[in-house]
């Protein structure tokens, strides 16, 4: 079902081109604007060659991961997933839950470069705690709905294979020069953001490649227009609000001080066993996450 008023145009109230490092712009902390629009808490856009890109390996807990491509491409090779690529439309799903090591699970693929965004997602207390799981999704697995991939929720009926948590929807949307879309959010989807990777788009102000906005608290539609000459490629995220309050570790949120001591706890276990055994590589020279 969609919301109460699919006429009336959500207000942009904050805008952000984050901070880069490198490859990385971080438009999204936990500590910023991760508040406002929890249960989204972290964003990052990336452009870089996968295969020379420098991620060390790291742990999570009581989070989600969600990486998708806007241009290029990636492998995954997973002893519990098989291989496949990942490129436009596709998903890396990671749910950490009460803790997990990853980092280097995708490599470079077939493209020169790749670009696209990592969002973290803070769990509810059923999840935060509960075993780590990952889904490798490519394009042909995933629902459209109208110029958008439905990566995670149900959006018009096209319901995303991510075994993501009820209450949330984001969307890797692309309009032709010119297109208007309008995303009217689901009943109770009063937190809403966008941020653009390529091209331009009017969403009551003009965003360019690079910016994240955060619309304002109300169930209203969002009418979206590509402006100029090529398209508009961005991602958008609606949720029911997270009704908990952050607590923050280095690479950790839960909902209370008392989980994020248990996550933190478990993590360096599962770093001192990591330690032990080895970083075993893949012949595509990922890692395989440590679980």
């Amino acid at each position: 079902m969609t919301g109460v008023d699919t006429l009336a145009q959500r207000s942009i109230v904050h805008r952000t081109r984050g901070l880069g490092h490198g490859p990385i712009t971080r438009l999204m902390s936990p500590s910023d604007l991760g508040e406002l629009v929890k249960p989204f808490v972290f964003l990052d856009l990336f452009e870089a060659d996968m295969g020379a890109m420098d991620m060390p390996i790291h742990p999570h807990s009581g989070i989600a991961t969600i990486t998708v491509f806007t241009k290029g491409d990636v492998r995954f090779d997973d002893p519990d997933a098989g291989q496949g690529t990942i490129a436009y439309g596709g998903v890396e799903w990671l749910r950490a839950g009460g803790g997990v090591w990853h980092g280097t699970e995708l490599s470079g693929g077939s493209s020169p470069r790749a670009q696209g965004f990592q969002l973290w997602v803070a769990l509810p207390p059923e999840l935060e705690d509960s075993p780590s799981v990952s889904q490798y999704l490519e394009a042909s697995a995933m629902p459209r709905a109208g110029p958008a991939h439905v990566i995670v929720g149900d959006y018009h009926g096209a319901a995303s294979p991510v075994r993501a948590p009820h209450g949330l929807n984001y969307l890797l949307v692309t309009l032709k020069p010119g297109e208007t879309w309008t995303y009217a959010p689901p009943r109770g989807h009063s937190v809403a953001w966008l941020a653009v990777a390529q091209g331009e788009v009017a969403a009551g102000q003009r965003l360019a490649a690079g910016d994240m906005a955060v619309f304002d608290r109300s169930e209203a539609s969002i009418r979206l227009t590509a402006l100029g000459d090529t398209d508009a490629i961005f991602v958008l995220g609606s949720a029911v609000p997270h009704p908990h309050e952050l607590h923050l570790g280095y690479y950790s949120v839960h909902t209370s001080a008392e989980e994020l001591e248990r996550g933190e706890r478990r993590i360096a276990e599962l770093g001192a066993r990591l330690a032990a055994a080895g970083y075993r590589q893949m012949e595509s020279g990922a890692t395989p996450v440590f679980r």
